[in-house]
């Protein structure tokens, strides 16, 4: 009479996952309060803090919701548990999604375990909307893998949907503050509708995207109309790197763009061939006037549209040459601390900063390959093509794919780099190869048989398309 049911042990189980993930969340906010900050940070903070005006060189968004939390605690710290709970309470539900279906404890701990790893680690606490960018990916993720646990347990639509929308909002802030981040997004949305519908219909397809739509763009409009951030024209900053790196500098000397802008260009030619640097070229060499890009942006469009078309061997070259540099030679594997600053903001607890900087430089002086970018796109293709047949194949080749996808949509618009361009794809292929060893044995469930209802168990029949409802 004294034992426990099987049921009350899982549970137990769960809450204990529960427990350390609560202590892991709240040590990543004592080791980087109040958040690491680099330029881009504390430029997001000021326009935050209504300091500078707000601008869309940074995604908007991210001001905005900083912002609305430093409104709501007065602290800016508010950002960095905000980024922490989503880190933590997105293992935590992935954790608890491998272990109903395999009764691994050392599964579910692996899983959450990804957050410790020195590549995961190493940037959970600054804010940038790289990271913001994989944290909402990785929460969509956890919900995609908890609908697909409960589909059958509980088929009703309203469930359905319930989670659909969360995983949409997740989907949609990622894709806000990361706009590449739609090639990684669509691998997850495609897997959080299989995983909610099991086969899903056309009707069922048409209306996911077109909330998927909407959670993107009423938000975008919303931003744009109501917060008017000032147009920046950042994307001209890729087309500069392309001109002062595959014209030569007799080319840009000759090239028809206004005396003011073509000395700009030669300039910034000549000083990137004398400092070495292979992209960037806006903050390392150019001669940035008032405006920034908004004054430029005209001409240099024109520019690279009219003389990337006579250079396509050469501008070829220098994007697979920046893009062999992103693979092997991954920089910037650490953030320290916070830049300096005239706001006054300072790292709170230096000695936990000197612990995290040594473990995790350490790491990558040890382990360099799990820094790179090859590592993590060969994981990626392996997971995409031989993603197993257990439980969790679906989920893993949908990772494996958001990831390659991710890696490789870098190669016409990478600026710089920076190892957090393959941080979505570093989380991505670690919680993939622990789904593939820890599911394997665990089978997938079998076809869905004519006639089957949406009542039926997981072992019996996959649960009726709702679509049509």
């Amino acid at each position: 009479m004294g034992q426990k049911s099987p049921v009350a042990r899982v549970q137990r189980w769960v809450w204990v996952l529960a427990a350390v993930a609560a202590l892991c969340c709240l040590g990543t906010v004592l080791v980087f309060a109040p958040g690491f900050l680099s330029p881009d940070s504390l430029d997001q903070l000021r326009q935050a803090q209504g300091k500078a005006p707000l601008t869309d060189w940074h995604p908007p968004v991210l001001s905005l919701v900083w912002r609305a939390l430093i409104a709501v605690t007065g602290s800016i710290t508010a950002m960095l548990v905000l980024q922490s709970v989503v880190l933590w309470g997105a293992l935590w539900g992935l954790a608890r999604c491998v272990w109903e279906p395999t009764r691994s404890r050392g599964g579910s701990v692996a899983v959450l375990g990804v957050g410790l790893a020195p590549f995961v680690l190493t940037f959970a606490g600054v804010v940038w909307k790289d990271v913001h960018a994989a944290f909402a990916l990785l929460a969509a993720c956890a919900v995609a893998l908890t609908g697909l646990l409960l589909r059958d347990r509980d088929p009703r639509p309203a469930v359905r949907w319930a989670l659909l929308w969360l995983g949409v909002l997740f989907l949609a802030y990622a894709m806000l503050v990361r706009k590449n981040a739609f090639l990684a997004a669509i691998p997850v949305f495609v897997m959080l509708v299989l995983a909610l519908w099991g086969a899903p219909g056309r009707r069922t397809w048409v209306t996911c995207t077109a909330a998927l739509a909407a959670g993107l763009v009423v938000p975008a409009a919303a931003v744009s109309l109501l917060a008017s951030p000032v147009q920046t024209k950042q994307g001209a900053q890729i087309m500069l790197d392309d001109l002062v790196h595959v014209l030569t500098v007799d080319e840009l000397r000759s090239a028809d763009v206004s005396p003011a802008l073509r000395d700009r260009l030669v300039a910034s030619a000549r000083e990137c061939e004398r400092v070495g640097a292979l992209s960037d070229a806006y903050w390392a060499c150019y001669r940035r006037p008032a405006d920034g890009l908004r004054g430029d942006s005209g001409e240099i469009t024109s520019l690279w549209l009219r003389e990337m078309s006579g250079h396509v061997p050469q501008y070829l070259q220098y994007r697979l040459l920046l893009f062999t540099t992103l693979l092997f030679e991954t920089d910037y594997p650490y953030k320290a601390g916070i830049s300096r600053n005239d706001l006054g903001v300072e790292v709170a607890h230096p000695r936990l900063e000197d612990i995290l900087g040594t473990y995790v430089k350490g790491m990558a002086r040890d382990l360099p390959w799990l820094f790179r970018g090859w590592f993590w796109l060969a994981v990626a293709l392996v997971l995409a093509l031989r993603p197993g047949r257990g439980v969790f194949a679906m989920p893993v080749r949908a990772l494996g794919v958001s990831s390659a996808a991710y890696v490789l949509g870098y190669l016409p618009i990478m600026p710089a780099t920076d190892y957090r361009y393959v941080y979505w794809p570093a989380i991505a292929c670690s919680l993939g190869v622990l789904l593939l060893w820890f599911g394997r044995g665990t089978p997938p469930p079998p076809p869905k048989s004519p006639g089957a209802t949406a009542g039926r168990t997981l072992m019996e029949h996959q649960p009726a398309d709702a679509g049509g409802q």
